[in-house]
């Protein structure tokens, strides 16, 4: 059965922190994601406007990819915890032998246990191999977000980062944290869902050089924009210059935060288009705009014979 195209207002957002690590938001049929527990000086106000931008003052899940503290901080975590309030948190499921690990974690486990004294709404999800493992397989394109690791447990603590694709928007996002390699990066190279439908892609690791930053993944997966996160100084040069040539020897525009933040946003009626906008650091003047079509819609408007054989290759049919 083939599934509609809706209009669905959609945002996404990358914030300028002003110093090192990540700070994203995914916005889609009035569910208000944060990616990463940052929150600063510079970025606050942003957040704060996007959120009204998007008729919340809340926000609904927390989804920290690492437990590294340029994706989790201690106090930026409190902070968001007691302003923003949110009603689920999708954290990291491998164990770290630093206090920044113990210390988020036990603060996130806090404010459940408060939430739900309260008698208020709480889900704090541990993203680990069996979680994982016990979700259903994906079936077919779609509005339902994808978790594709971990599946298992790796020695470094980078690729035990949570690799999920958003899809319940008009363009589809994928967050890859911190992961680096190779054969997670081939595992997702073979997954149908994510090399078809990969609208916006967050560079792993900020964009250093590493396996899965590279010419081969950008050429299959193909997505319209990569993110890069940097603070503005980029005292670490993300994204990597070889990063670089290989996204721009596979096609890929590249955005990033050194100039200020990125707002990339559905175009009415929301089904078609979205608006890519990069902003002057902390301001609201525009440094560049360019308007995108996003995959589900050529997609979802195939036939549904040529939908199939995109992700049944060789079927020829039910006799």
């Amino acid at each position: 059965m083939k599934i509609e195209l809706k209009p669905v207002w959609t945002r996404f957002r990358a914030y300028q922190l002003g110093e090192p690590g990540s700070s994203f938001s995914y916005f889609a049929d009035g569910h208000f994601t944060l990616i990463e527990a940052k929150l600063t000086e510079r970025s606050f106000p942003s957040l704060t406007a996007e959120l009204k931008a998007c008729g919340k003052s809340t926000i609904d899940t927390l989804h920290i990819t690492s437990w590294d503290q340029d994706h989790c901080d201690l106090k930026e975590l409190q902070e968001i915890l007691n302003k923003l309030q949110p009603r689920k948190i999708e954290y990291p499921g491998y164990e770290h032998d630093s206090d920044n690990y113990k210390n988020c974690l036990h603060e996130i486990l806090r404010y459940r246990d408060s939430r739900r004294k309260a008698a208020q709404s709480m889900i704090a999800q541990c993203i680990d191999p069996p979680y994982v493992k016990s979700l259903e397989d994906a079936k077919g394109l779609g509005y339902n977000d994808i978790i594709f690791h971990p599946k298992e447990e790796f020695f470094g603590s980078n690729d035990n980062s949570t690799v999920k694709l958003y899809r319940g928007g008009m363009f589809n996002l994928a967050s890859l944290g911190d992961i680096e390699h190779a054969n997670i990066g081939s595992m997702l190279r073979r997954s149908r869902s994510f090399k078809a439908e990969v609208d916006i892609l967050i560079l792993a690791h900020h964009g250093s050089n590493n396996d899965v930053n590279s010419k081969k993944f950008f050429e299959t997966v193909k997505p319209t924009i990569a993110v890069c996160s940097a603070d503005y100084d980029n005292q670490y040069g993300h994204p990597h210059d070889e990063v670089k040539e290989a996204l721009y020897q596979a096609g890929v525009r590249v955005v990033t935060t050194k100039t200020g933040d990125i707002l990339i946003e559905s175009v009415p009626n929301h089904r078609k288009e979205y608006l890519v906008t990069n902003y002057m650091s902390n301001t609201t003047d525009v440094s560049s705009q360019k308007r995108y079509v996003s995959k589900k819609f050529h997609l979802l408007n195939m036939n549904a014979d040529t939908i199939r054989n995109r992700l049944h290759p060789g079927f020829k049919g039910l006799k």
